[in-house]
């Protein structure tokens, strides 16, 4: 991020436009909706500016800026349409401590000004870094149309409440009964009675919450999927958000943590294939000593959290210390990376059962039942194998598996360093090897991609990422 988003406060300040032009007109429109005092430099103004500085909208000064008039501002847009001019004017207003911007310079400019969503007094801001200008009017016009006009009436009235709002304890009782106000009791209200509707709605809500006791602790066991953050459900993406703490595995993304509100607690909780972990008695203890104080708490898991996740561990703690839970289901690595591949993970005439096994437990390799995995037509999605792969094959080829049987290997599922890797079962130790994975990967056995995926299909070099683990 080049650019840090900030909302500066020029209420009452100096904010400088050097030019008059067509250009300075543009960003005008802008500055007007602010409480800046508007100071304007040009020397052949446009009708507009003239009239703005008619209706005492603007200061119009009909010269160039000079040394001097930059004294005291919070901004300066140098928007002269002339590179040399503009060149001048902002260092003269970077000599006076402003803040200045050359219009259509983002290399020499101190901050860029972002397409805007204005519902007073809700701002939306949209930046691109100047690198897609299109796309950032386009996501704007998305919002525009998503946000309703009358979304800054109902801002400005619940801000005119804040300080009775205040008497709630801050925290989850506070955000509770805002969340009531802006997710529908508030717009009901004006819809059906106006602005004094609303007020007295306000009311009715504070009266509810004062009255209402505290909500107890509550856990949410929640699959993040593979990694891809559009693959959460609905239901995760809500629990994330209104968690007080979230405590996530190692392979959770940061895209994904980042759907957590800015006060959250977060806190990673991850157990790392042969390597430090956290110990399942110390996430339980953790969980439990959050919720028992009354914390809304989303339990993040890699995947699907009934697929080799402990959930029955963590599920037993809650339960025993008396603390509410549910359980968000996720989309597992193995229907990932079947989709990745272009493949069903079952088919007619083909596999009619599928396995879903591990390469491992906590005392070492896995043992299954080699001689029915081995058969012709069998498939499995096998998790934590990659260490495992010598393992796997030497049990499969002693109980008889062909050795042209096809294995996939997904590494990075969904994610956008994914890589595909088709071998067979006999040379499945020699294919990680040589492709160097190091991520997270999911290993089906008897499956092979689509032909047409196949052979679009190029490795790219690995990005060194956690060690497999969780999927």
């Amino acid at each position: 991020m080049r650019h840090f988003p900030v909302f500066l406060n020029v209420a009452g300040r100096r904010v400088v436009v050097s030019g008059a032009g067509e250009c300075a007109v543009a960003k005008l429109r802008l500055l007007l909706k602010t409480e800046a005092n508007i100071a304007v430099y040009g020397a052949d103004p446009t009708d507009q500016v003239v009239q703005w500085a008619k209706e005492g909208k603007i200061l119009l000064a009909e010269r160039p800026l000079e040394v001097g008039d930059a004294i005291c501002a919070a901004m300066l847009y140098a928007a002269n349409e002339d590179e040399i001019e503009d060149a001048r004017v902002a260092a003269i207003g970077r000599a006076a401590g402003a803040l200045t911007n050359i219009v259509d310079n983002l290399d020499d400019s101190a901050f860029i000004t972002p397409a805007i969503v204005d519902r007073d007094p809700v701002t939306v801001a949209i930046g691109t870094e100047g690198a897609a200008p299109v796309l950032a009017r386009r996501i704007k016009a998305d919002l525009e149309e998503r946000l309703p006009s009358t979304l800054g009436i109902l801002a400005r009235i619940g801000q005119a409440f804040r300080r009775r709002a205040n008497m709630l304890p801050q925290g989850r009782k506070r955000r509770d009964f805002w969340s009531r106000y802006y997710e529908g009791a508030g717009d009901a209200a004006l819809q059906a009675g106006g602005e004094d509707a609303v007020r007295s709605t306000l009311n009715d809500l504070l009266t509810d919450a004062i009255e209402t006791r505290p909500r107890d602790g509550h856990v949410a066991l929640i699959g993040t999927g593979p990694g891809d953050a559009e693959l959460l459900t609905l239901k995760a993406r809500r629990l994330l958000h209104e968690a007080d703490v979230v405590l996530h595995d190692q392979l959770v993304p940061q895209s994904i943590l980042e759907l957590a509100r800015r006060e959250a607690i977060v806190i990673e909780v991850g157990k790392k294939g042969y390597g430090p972990s956290w110990k399942q008695e110390d996430i339980n203890a953790l969980m439990i000593e959050h919720a028992l104080k009354g914390a809304q708490i989303a339990r993040l898991k890699s995947g699907d959290p009934a697929i080799f996740g402990r959930l029955d561990e963590e599920l037993d703690a809650v339960e025993q210390a008396g603390v509410g839970f549910e359980i968000v289901p996720g989309i597992t690595a193995a229907s990932a990376a079947a989709a990745s591949i272009g493949t069903s993970l079952t088919r007619r005439g083909r596999n009619s059962a599928l396995r879903i096994i591990t390469g491992r437990e906590a005392q070492g390799f896995a043992e299954h039942d080699w001689r029915d995995l081995a058969k012709p037509g069998s498939a499995a999605a096998i998790y934590m194998g990659v260490r495992a792969a010598r393992f796997l094959q030497g049990r499969l080829l002693m109980h008889g598996a062909s050795t042209d049987t096809p294995v996939t290997i997904v590494e990075n599922v969904s994610r956008t360093d994914q890589r595909v890797i088709s071998t067979t079962i006999s040379s499945l130790p020699e294919a990680l090897e040589n492709s160097v994975v190091t991520g997270p990967a999911v290993l089906l056995y008897g499956l092979s991609p689509r032909e047409a995926i196949s052979a679009s299909l190029t490795l790219r070099e690995p990005t060194k990422l956690q060690s497999e683990g969780a999927l």
